[in-house]
């Protein structure tokens, strides 16, 4: 470090927000380290993706003003909208609390820095649930106690930082003897070095100069794949999850009591008008059934943990698999082939959900029953793919996206836009597929890219065989009414009527192109079907079937028929029989049933 010459006695919005800025830069760089670290409380191996996110969304959200007041409260809101992970979370409420604790409009002082520090860590431990020290709180008390401590004794904030860093680096190294886990793996606390990390680039922008701090590029990050894996315990809850509830006069308080039940590793933050909830469970729908009497839920995040910590300790291969939700592959198939899947999301209003996380297809049936408002589905944001491309990309050397037909959804373009910033940011081989498809066709898809890849397949002998694998899925879509295709857009309206006027049952092919087409129409159902199969027949009269997938959407004796009939025909039983997903429900209404097949 050089020593600077000039004294800073007071701080305004823009150093503030800059000197974030540059602390933000050392957790982007770090990322991948402190996700191999990442053994508390679950190891999950995201905390450096969850940290890096936060850090993410304050940069996108925030314009700098000479107002330190305005840019503190500015720097928390965005933080808090968001914070992902135990550690994001717990770091935006530490925010709240400062930018809350200011008293000055324009600058603060070192004695109201130390003040509005020290009270701030009281934010942050009456967030969590049960608060556990050998952690990030431990970490920021100690600093933020140490910043109170000197205060009287410094009037230059570079010299005060230089000292008080020095102490949040012991702190750090203590953490390892207070959790056994951390003992265990020989590690200090992931969060913890993680706001080290963010400290390091704070107190660097101010002795290093803005452009140093901002642009500097370490090497510490080739250290990482030297590290011996570490041990690991049982992950008592399976589903990391998140929320973000906007109202009036929001109770952190109630909102904790309300839920503690449904898990651990509990986490309330925010203001009486912005609450961002955290927690380890196993039944996310039962969290947000909870949460949602309290506000709005305008932000949903469902990880599996238990995926997450099988590719850190027993990844399959180097090549990621991502798609999304309407794949309709049952939860042990994904979970066989470790495929990644990005949600998308189901409304009823202003009400959504996510796709068979926190609502799983029976209760979709009934709120579709029920519900005034009709039902639609939504792409998942860039950023989601962003977010999940970021993750994957700490532990494999390519992914592979495959998604649901882009002339059915923007899900494609989504996740292709997500690609590309972090290819440019990692170097890494990112390629995004559009399937053509969707449900069990999509699904194969899928599964055969995963079951190629773990015979060896590399990444280019994946994707040459990709054109090939799309062109032999197929499917047949037996649907019971038009109405609901005809509202999302997917058919002509004059078909409809045609059809609605001579009450025909209508089968629905997905094209080449993807598209959704008529393909014939009968007076029953019954009639349907035989012509499903039909047609399938005479497909597959030269050709054998590699698998073939049943889905349905609350329609279980068409769907077995359909099994039966395609196991006289192939000779094997079919590879699943599932409900289709809330996402494709939404578009096609309930009834449906469908037979998707791929050839060898």
């Amino acid at each position: 470090m050089t020593e600077n010459v000039h004294k800073i006695k007071e701080l305004d919005g823009k150093q503030l927000y800059y000197s974030f800025l540059a602390g933000a830069q050392r957790i982007f760089e770090q990322q991948k380290l402190l996700n191999k670290i990442n053994v508390f409380p679950v190891a999950d191996a995201d905390t450096g993706t969850n940290l890096a996110s936060t850090m993410r969304s304050i940069m996108d959200a925030i314009i700098p003003t000479d107002n330190l007041k305005q840019t503190a409260v500015a720097l928390a809101d965005a933080a808090l909208i968001g914070a992902r992970g135990n550690s994001g979370i717990i770091f935006a409420q530490f925010l709240y609390g400062f930018s809350n604790e200011i008293k000055s409009d324009v600058t603060i002082d070192i004695q109201s820095f130390a003040e509005s520090v020290k009270k701030a860590v009281a934010y942050a431990y009456d967030a969590i649930a049960n608060p556990v020290e050998g952690t990030i709180l431990t970490v920021i008390k100690d600093w933020a106690d140490y910043i109170y401590l000197l205060k009287d004794s410094f009037d230059d904030f570079i010299k005060l930082l230089v000292e008080a860093y020095k102490r949040a680096l012991e702190s750090l190294a203590a953490t390892t003897g207070k959790l056994e886990v951390l003992a265990r793996a020989h590690v200090v606390d992931a969060g913890a070095k993680g706001f080290v990390f963010w400290l390091e680039g704070f107190m660097d922008f101010f002795t290093m100069g803005a452009d140093k701090a901002l642009n500097r590029v370490e090497q510490t990050a080739t250290t990482v794949d030297e590290l011996v894996e570490m041990p690991h315990d049982k992950i008592t809850f399976r589903f990391c999850t998140e929320a973000l509830i906007g109202g009036k006069q929001l109770d952190k308080h109630k909102i904790r009591n309300y839920i503690q039940h449904c898990g651990d590793s509990l986490v309330v933050a925010g203001s009486p008008q912005k609450i961002r909830v955290h927690i380890h469970t196993d039944f996310p729908a039962e969290v947000f059934s909870q949460l949602q009497q309290f506000g709005n839920i305008t932000y949903q995040k469902v990880d599996d943990m238990v995926m997450q910590n099988e590719i850190q300790f027993n990844r399959k291969s180097d090549i990621a698999i991502v798609t999304d939700s309407s794949c309709d592959l049952p939860k042990e198939l994904l979970d066989k082939h470790q495929i990644h899947v990005v949600p998308l999301s189901v409304h009823f209003g202003e009400t959504y959900f996510l796709d068979r996380l926190t609502i799983n297809p029976p209760q979709f049936y009934a709120m579709l029953e029920k519900s005034e408002q009709p039902a639609s589905s939504a792409q998942p944001a860039s950023k989601e793919f962003q977010n999940k491309f970021e993750y994957l990309a700490t532990h494999y050397k390519s992914i592979i996206g495959i998604h649901l037909s882009q002339a059915l959804s923007g899900t494609f373009s989504s996740s292709d836009k997500g690609s590309k910033d972090i290819i440019t940011r990692t170097g890494k081989k990112i390629d995004v597929v559009n399937s053509n498809s969707i449900t069990g066709g999509l699904g194969l898809i899928v599964l055969r890219t995963a079951r190629a890849i773990e015979a060896g397949a590399s990444h280019e002998e994946v994707m040459a065989k990709m054109a090939e694998w799309k062109v032999k899925s197929m499917i047949h879509v037996s649907v019971t009414t038009l109405k609901y295709i005809v509202r999302s857009g997917r058919v002509s309206p004059f078909k409809s009527f045609v059809a609605k006027l001579l009450d025909l049952k209508p089968i629905i092919l997905i094209d080449r192109e993807g598209k959704a087409s008529l393909f014939s129409k009968s007076f029953s159902e019954k009639s349907s079907m035989k012509k499903v199969m039909r047609n399938i027949v005479k497909i597959t009269a030269d050709q054998k079937v590699w698998e073939y997938t049943i889905t349905h959407a609350n329609n279980p004796s068409t769907a077995q028929w359909y099994a039966e009939e395609m196991e006289k025909l192939t000779g094997k039983k079919p590879l699943f029989i599932d409900h289709a997903s809330p996402a494709l429900v939404a578009n096609v209404g309930p009834g449906i049933a469908c037979v998707s097949l791929m050839l060898e």
